[in-house]
């Protein structure tokens, strides 16, 4: 009779685990649906009005609305149009709560972070658009 050998496992890690060195990574830059779905739930919440009844004025459904407003979908702008609309907005003043809100929080990680740099050497606190 043979004697069994146990049985012992080889784990290969699929990821190593990034060893700390150097300084810590950059926060990475918000993405326009987070910041979109944020400013129409603040906007939903302030007016105490439910998803139902926001998503029925809309004509969106509700599952869609939901996911729009936690930043899992990108919405089209006649999406976006309908459930600023529904809110009693314009879609300028959407994509403008929306600006502000990237500002806010680009200019909070950039006062504790590094700052971003452009082509030109020059840094920018908030948005530069060039023609």
């Amino acid at each position: 009779m043979t004697a069994h050998q146990p049985n012992h496992a080889r784990v290969i890690p699929l990821r190593r685990d990034p060893a700390p060195s150097g300084p810590p990574a950059a926060p990475r830059e918000p993405l326009w649906r987070h910041l979109v779905g944020d400013v129409l739930r603040k906007e939903r919440q302030t007016q105490e009005r439910t998803l139902k009844d926001v998503a029925d004025a809309a004509r969106i459904s509700m599952p869609y609305l939901s996911e729009v407003e936690r930043g899992r979908k990108e919405a089209s702008s006649e999406v976006l149009a309908a459930a600023a609309g529904a809110l009693g907005l314009g879609l300028g003043d959407l994509l403008a709560r929306t600006h502000a809100e990237l500002v806010r929080v680009t200019s909070r990680r950039t006062a504790v972070g590094p700052r971003p740099v452009v082509r030109d050497g020059s840094a920018h606190n908030g948005l530069c658009l060039a023609a």
